[in-house]
């Protein structure tokens, strides 16, 4: 199993400039706050099922940014109609990173779906992704980075990840307008 934090910062090391990225709620915030502070970084808090169709609507509104979403296994089955929105859709720069722990980790380590007969990736083609891949093992990260950055999206990646108990990261702030300034001015900059 890959190890999720180490993961998140291994893929967005070195990062493009037009990336923008987004985390859901829970461990995806914490591992993308710990990969750095960086300003085209927006983490959700405590807003459970909305990561998935806000990088839709970003990556709609931004066509020449690409748009990565980190979300838990959680996450996704709790929007698991967000993925037909998006497959329909089509946004060519959208990548969804899904770091599938087979748990509720944050709650009390309850299994998810995923640790019975719920396969995402299956969930994913059925939905329409037709750009897909799935990886278990640290030399599969760079097809996985490759497909991240430049493969014409929507590209639906599931990354089977340990369970770890991971000191928490804390985002650049836990209040949402503050937060959602920053990005937004970052998103907007050089736009006029």
């Amino acid at each position: 199993m890959l190890q999720r934090r180490k993961l998140v910062s291994t893929l967005l090391a070195d990062r493009p400039a037009n990336l923008l990225a987004v985390s859901s709620l829970g461990s995806p915030t914490w591992d993308l706050s710990a990969a750095g502070n960086h300003p085209a970084n927006f983490c959700f808090i405590g807003a459970m099922g909305q990561a998935a169709p806000f990088a839709l609507g970003l990556a709609l509104a931004q066509p020449d940014k690409r748009v990565v979403l980190f979300a838990g296994d959680g996450e996704i089955l709790m929007a698991l109609g967000s993925l037909a929105t998006i497959a329909n859709q089509a946004p060519a720069n959208l990548a969804i990173i899904v770091l599938d722990n087979q748990s509720y980790y944050e709650t009390g380590d309850q299994p998810t779906a995923t640790a019975g007969r719920t396969d995402l990736m299956a969930v994913a083609r059925g939905c329409g992704f037709e750009a897909g891949l799935e990886i278990r093992a640290e030399h599969e990260i760079d097809d996985l980075r490759a497909a991240m950055l430049a493969q014409s999206g929507p590209v639906f990646a599931l990354a089977h990840i340990g369970i770890e108990k991971l000191p928490l990261a804390f985002p650049y702030s836990f209040d949402g307008v503050t937060a959602m300034d920053r990005f937004r001015q970052t998103v907007n900059a050089g736009a006029e």
